[in-house]
């Protein structure tokens, strides 16, 4: 593994007075200068710079003023569970009457706007179907809806294939031509501006008047924040100013009860939280409906505005979570024993660019997170595959990839180089899902692999890691921490800093049976300072005197008190 320490991107001009440590972090981010620290509502990106905006929200304005029935369909992470609920209760607060919600089952619909889903509306066909973080690969779900005589409405922020779905209009950030400067976007992201433009035409319409009264959508902004986190999408400025809005909502006790609830169930204190709170602890409670079982267990928990059915839910999502996580380990451990096999993965002449794998007793919704911890472990792009259904002759893979590889447009190539290989597939940069049949495996995993290296250019992946460099030993305080805590939302594309460090281990401890817990002592002096090494134990130290760690300095709240704690990511040798 490389260390490499990040450089400044943008020129400096910043205002004087900043910690010069900051300075560094803040350069280093393409943050220059006191506007770009700004996180108000007022610095978003307009909502009429989105293409094919305008004209969706006249559609939706319509179907409000007419008081048509509205069917918002989602998808089943926890992006598409957050702007469903987002839609649900946006449109209920200007004034629509007829609006739910259908959210396809992935064991029994896959994923979007398919046909079989489509065809369950038709004894009651809605007037409007509007899609939220899905569509727009589903050109034959929205022909099928037309032809039942809904107008379809695709919000969408995936990227888009060669052809678009014949939809009465389309708003996805990522669409040709479209200059929205925020090609970042979330669903639950693309849904809110949505909203905005829904309610600016209604305001143009005269319609908010007398008891009628526009609402603010401001108030809706923790669900947007939780989706955007926990999407993994970059959080360039546009959205650290959504995340940030919706923290301070949650901080301050003005969330809806769902969220409360998971946050509760999650065992952290909504006056504290941060990013990774959400994208850590929420996240994957919201998730696990929509791996194990139906995602309408978790749209329903966001949508409630009672505080002990919220908590009732979020307890369901909370053992759902823990069937997850065990489910996961299982399979993580299955998977790490087949690599370890695989001696000339990563190394020798014959070193692979990538990783396909497939277990018949997997569980699709969980082999997401597979690849996800194989593709850290190797450091390669990894697509894991488990049965449609057990015994099911279709697979459903989901594929992570490495930085700088664009892992949809791997795939779109393998799609071009052998057509009838993949079946339905799309996704992100990092991510991405397919269909094939399982006889297809080996042909796709040659595919795969030539396609990796043909986008490598030949070039073996390399493991690296970048950090901020070194932190004085006098900044390794409670201040400091606070002040690094204070320049978030960090996340993706604005990753929280990290320090490197030598370290004496003065003590040491297993908590929770699998968490090294330290205090340490700088080389460089400076008072000693409580450390936690996740998923460590003390045989994983190289030894207590002169230990090289890279790690995050963070703010521990613990029965009422703050101290500082070192979180350390990695252990170099």
């Amino acid at each position: 593994m490389k260390v490499e320490r990040r450089s400044a991107t943008v020129e400096d001009a910043l205002p004087p007075g900043i910690h010069p440590i900051i300075r560094r972090v803040l350069l280093a981010r393409g943050v220059g200068s006191a506007d770009a620290l700004r996180l108000e509502l007022g610095q978003l990106a307009r909502p009429d710079t989105l293409l094919g905006l305008p004209g969706a929200a006249r559609l939706l304005a319509d179907a409000i003023c007419e008081q048509c029935h509205i069917r918002i369909v989602g998808d089943f992470d926890a992006d598409g569970a957050t702007g469903t609920a987002l839609a649900i209760r946006g449109l209920q607060s200007m004034g629509a009457q007829r609006v739910d919600f259908r959210v396809p089952n992935r064991f029994e619909f896959g994923y979007g706007l398919t046909p079989g889903l489509v065809e369950t509306f038709s004894e009651q066909p809605p007037d409007l179907v509007v899609t939220v973080d899905s569509g727009i690969s589903c050109l034959e779900g929205t022909a099928t809806a037309k032809k039942l005589g809904s107008q379809v409405l695709i919000t969408d922020h995936h990227l888009p294939g060669e052809q678009l779905p014949d939809a009465d209009a389309i708003v996805n950030p990522n669409l040709p031509g479209d200059n929205f400067p925020s090609k970042a976007l979330a669903g639950v992201g693309v849904m809110f501006y949505l909203l905005s433009g829904v309610r600016r035409e209604l305001q143009q319409r005269g319609w908010f008047s007398g008891s009628r009264s526009a609402p603010r959508l401001d108030t809706l902004l923790d669900l947007v924040a939780l989706g955007t986190v926990a999407d993994l999408v970059p959080l360039d400025v546009n959205n650290r100013i959504l995340v940030s809005q919706g923290l301070s909502r949650i901080r301050a006790g003005r969330a809806c009860p769902g969220i409360m609830a998971l946050l509760r169930a999650g065992k952290r204190d909504y006056r504290n939280v941060v990013a990774s709170d959400l994208g850590f602890a929420v996240g994957p409670r919201l998730n696990a409906a929509g791996r194990l079982e139906d995602m309408s267990v978790g749209i329903r928990c966001l949508l409630s505005d009672d505080s002990h059915s919220a908590l009732e839910l979020a307890m369901q999502l909370d053992r759902l979570n823990r069937e997850r996580r065990a489910m996961q380990e299982k399979m993580q451990a299955e998977a790490m024993q087949l690599v370890d096999k695989l001696e000339t993965l990563t190394s020798g002449q014959h070193a692979a660019f990538s990783l396909c794998i497939h277990d018949p007793g997997w569980h699709q919704g969980v082999v997401g997170l597979v690849a996800s911890k194989l593709k850290d472990r190797i450091y390669r792009p990894v697509a894991a595959f488990a049965p449609e259904e057990p015994g099911a002759v279709m697979l459903k893979g989901s594929v992570r990839s490495i930085p700088g590889l664009h892992i949809r447009d791997v795939l779109a190539w393998v799609d071009a180089e052998h057509p009838g290989l993949l079946g339905p597939f799309g996704g992100h940069a990092m991510a991405a899902g397919m269909s094939l049949p399982e006889a297809s495996l080996d042909s796709f995993s040659q595919a795969f692999e030539a396609g990796v290296a043909h986008f490598m250019e030949g070039e073996l992946p390399s493991a690296q890691v970048r950090t901020d460099g070194k932190l004085p030993a006098a900044d390794i305080n409670l201040q400091f921490a606070q002040q690094l805590r204070d320049l978030g939302p960090w996340g993706q594309r604005f990753p929280e800093p990290l320090f490197e460090g030598s370290f004496e281990v003065l003590d040491q401890r297993v908590v929770g049976g699998a968490h090294l817990k330290m205090v340490l002592a700088s080389r460089d002096g400076g008072e000693p300072v409580d450390a936690i090494a996740f998923g460590r134990l003390p045989e994983d130290l190289p030894g207590t005197r002169g230990i090289n760690l890279l790690y995050r300095l963070d703010v521990n709240h613990f029965r009422g008190e703050r101290s500082c704690q070192l979180v350390v990511e990695r252990i170099v040798d």
